[in-house]
């Protein structure tokens, strides 16, 4: 699964490196400890609509958004569903209906800096914090939804609600060590697929997509003990990063297996 992650890059730097265009208003801020219910930021591609609401068939642009993390089906009495929806299984979305709308028109990127995973021990939960070694953003696939309530008396979404949830699948090689599910990564290369507005779901394009991340990405990546520090949602800074001293994990890992390229 994926409850926690992190979100540093300014918008200014995702815009170019999704090749979107900043429609963030100002209100992304850096955060170390991104945690479910929170505004996160998101890469959507849609057709833009004339003064009528009319979209334009010819012509998509891709733009960075904010959402809120833990996608509320439209047909949902109250958003309060949302916190139970952080995480949409890669092999299920398509049959499941909180999701399967969305996964055949409302597909996302959440780009990360990397992600936290808990490796469950005897007494104890040990974070890891896995991201690129390069420095690049993780792209993890997302699906959004928007919802609006029937009845709003006090009138408290009067522009609705657009939320969002990151898919999962099976870990894959020393990842399983940790958790055996962890984001979607997509590479480069699927993005465009993935964020076509006009691929329906069983496109192959878009169902390739959906299996687990090849080893080829994963030996990408690199992981390492963080403070359990991450734990409370009150922690928020580039000390929750910091590699745990080895005499303080508990259960290390394998980390030959862990040895990502030379970033170098």
């Amino acid at each position: 699964m994926c409850g926690r992650y992190a979100s540093i890059k300014a918008p200014a730097d995702l815009a170019d490196e999704f090749r979107a265009v900043d429609a963030t208003d100002g209100a992304a801020r850096a955060d170390y400890n991104v945690a479910p219910t929170k505004q996160i930021v998101t890469v959507v591609q849609r057709h833009p609509r004339d003064a009528d609401g009319n979209p334009d068939p010819d012509t998509t642009e891709r733009t960075l958004r904010m959402v809120r993390w833990g996608l509320v089906p439209s047909w949902a009495k109250d958003p309060k569903a949302g916190a139970r929806m952080i995480n949409a299984r890669s092999e299920s979305a398509a049959t499941k209906p909180a999701f399967r709308r969305a996964l055949n028109a409302r597909r996302c990127l959440i780009p990360a800096d990397g992600w936290f995973e808990w490796q469950r021990g005897e007494n104890h939960k040990q974070p890891y914090y896995t991201h690129y070694a390069d420095g690049s953003s993780l792209a993890m696939a997302g699906l959004w939804e928007y919802w609006k309530p029937k009845d709003d008396p006090d009138n408290q979404y009067p522009d609705g609600l657009v939320t969002a949830t990151v898919l999962t699948a099976e870990a894959v090689g020393p990842l399983a060590q940790i958790h055996d599910r962890m984001p979607l990564v997509l590479p480069p290369s699927a993005w465009d697929a993935w964020l076509d507005p006009d691929a329906p779901a069983d496109a192959d394009a878009v169902t390739a997509l959906l299996r687990p991340p090849s080893e080829d990405l994963v030996a990408r990546l690199e992981l390492r003990p963080v403070s359990p520090m991450v734990n409370s949602v009150r922690n928020n800074g580039p000390e929750l990063l910091a590699e745990l001293a080895p005499e303080e994990v508990r259960e290390p890992l394998q980390l030959d297996l862990l040895a990502g390229p030379n970033p170098k």
